[in-house]
């Protein structure tokens, strides 16, 4: 039998029992589209990502005085039965969370503050009076820029939250806001909507100026742009609005440079915190790949600084890291869904293979009977059940890339991707491919005079 001929029988076929070849892809179908969707969520699931963590700098090195909560978590870690402690010079935490007052891990740095004192009951080695005289310092900052080379930048900075007043506020509220040097906008990756940025000479002068978040501003003002050029209140003085940062995107830690106000580190030192001032340092490789070496210089320059004092010191990179991989395993296993789904729809399809052939085993007599050989018995059914399942395959790419904007009004990320319509395609051609084989290796064995007895 000619190849044109297997092709047009199959087609006949096909064409006669259309419900039931329908019926037979269904499974095929929701297996498509299910790879389409979760292609699609977990791409959306890395894109999301990507535009939390913006903000960070991949080589940026955060350090804070831990807090008792911290140590105590330390000394229980070293303790037996614990889990690993971190060493008494300093601990290294590649969360996407750390240091003091929740600041986030990332280039944002945001959140509130944290006390900094210890229980009455301390811990060896450490007591009240030390843990309170403990702070950063632009001592420390220069220590550590004379001391560890291959850093690009590094800064003090502060953050906390404070009240506020002004705009269309009835009242005074809490806000975050963020003590920082001019450096702070170019390490943090921040972008400026209008206006300027904190220069060396308001924090020189300690001027009383404000850069505002974008949502913030709209929360306060009614508009990011009708922010600038305004004033507001914090902690009952006056500060001007000198510029709008462009809508970033969350942080790490939940809070957001959109929702925060920034002012020079020296303003807020003196007339926001004082002494309930938190100092941290952030800090920027050079070389990314060497940020673990330079954690571990900044700790010993630390702890000779500070004998008695644990830091808190962690990299962005490692958050960012941490959050894409657990993005991507999310997609591994909704993939392996669609997977699992793709079997169960194969396996119809053989069922249904199986019970085509018993009721077609006339036919495979007579057609036996007329010289067919078993290689085109073979191609006949498998291309019928490669044929159903490219068929529910092309379906179901059409509706799961229909079904991704009825997705998006659940508030999920989904962001689709062209590929997946290849795999889905791949995965619907193998599965009808290799399920229907069996059946069809099982009609091409048949001998005429079995088949032709067969009721």
């Amino acid at each position: 039998m000619r190849f044109r001929e297997i092709l047009r029988l199959t087609f006949i076929n096909i064409r006669e029992s259309k419900l039931k070849v329908f019926l037979t892809s269904l499974g095929v179908i929701v297996g498509a589209a299910t790879i389409i969707l979760v292609v699609a969520v977990g791409h959306g699931g890395e894109v999301q990502v990507q535009d939390e963590y913006k903000t960070l700098n991949a080589g940026s090195i955060h350090i804070s005085v831990s807090t008792q909560a911290e140590m105590e978590d330390q000394m229980i870690g070293r303790m037996p039965g614990g889990g690993a402690g971190g060493s008494p010079g300093g601990s290294q935490e590649r969360g996407p969370q750390a240091g003091n007052g929740g600041a986030a891990a990332g280039g944002g740095s945001f959140g509130g503050r944290s006390g900094g004192g210890f229980s009455a009951g301390g811990f060896p080695g450490f007591s009240r009076a030390q843990s309170s005289a403990i702070s950063l310092s632009s001592s420390d900052v220069d220590d550590i820029s004379n001391l560890v080379s291959g850093l690009s930048e590094i800064s003090l900075y502060t953050t906390g939250t404070a009240s506020v007043n002004g705009g269309l506020l009835e009242e005074e509220s809490d806000y975050t806001v963020v003590g920082a040097s001019a450096d702070y906008l170019n390490m943090c990756n921040l972008e400026l909507l209008e206006g300027d940025f904190i220069t060396d000479d308001d924090e020189s002068g300690k001027n009383k100026v404000a850069v505002i978040g974008y949502t913030l501003a709209q929360d306060i003002f009614g508009s990011a742009y009708a922010a600038y050029g305004d004033t507001l209140s914090i902690e009952g003085k006056t500060y001007e609005i000198i510029g709008v940062l462009n809508k970033m995107g969350s942080v790490s830690s939940g809070t957001s440079p959109d929702d925060s106000l920034f002012i020079p580190y020296s303003t807020a030192s003196k007339y926001v915190y004082g002494r309930e001032t938190e100092p941290q340092i952030m800090a920027v490789a050079s070389d990314v790949s060497e940020v673990p070496d330079k954690i571990s210089a900044i700790k010993e320059v630390l702890s000779e600084d500070h004998p008695n004092a644990n830091f808190t010191v962690t990299d962005a990179g490692n958050a960012l890291e941490s959050a894409t991989s657990s993005a991507k395993t999310l997609s591994m296993l909704l993939l392996a869904v669609a997977v699992l789904v793709f079997i169960v729809g194969g396996i119809g399809i053989m069922n249904v293979m199986f019970v085509s052939v018993k009721e077609r085993t006339q036919e495979i007599g007579i057609l036996k009977a007329l010289g067919t050989s078993r290689h085109a018995i073979l191609l006949e059914f498998l291309f019928e059940a490669t044929f159903i399942s490219v068929l529910g395959g092309v379906v179901g790419i059409a509706a799961g890339f229909a079904l991704i904007p009825v997705v998006r009004l659940s508030g999920m990320t989904v962001e689709p991707l062209m590929e997946s319509g290849i795999y889905a395609m791949i995965f619907a051609a193998g599965t009808g491919t290799i399920f229907g084989f069996y059946p069809a290796w099982k009609a091409s064995r048949l001998t005429p005079i079995e088949a032709l007895a067969q009721e």
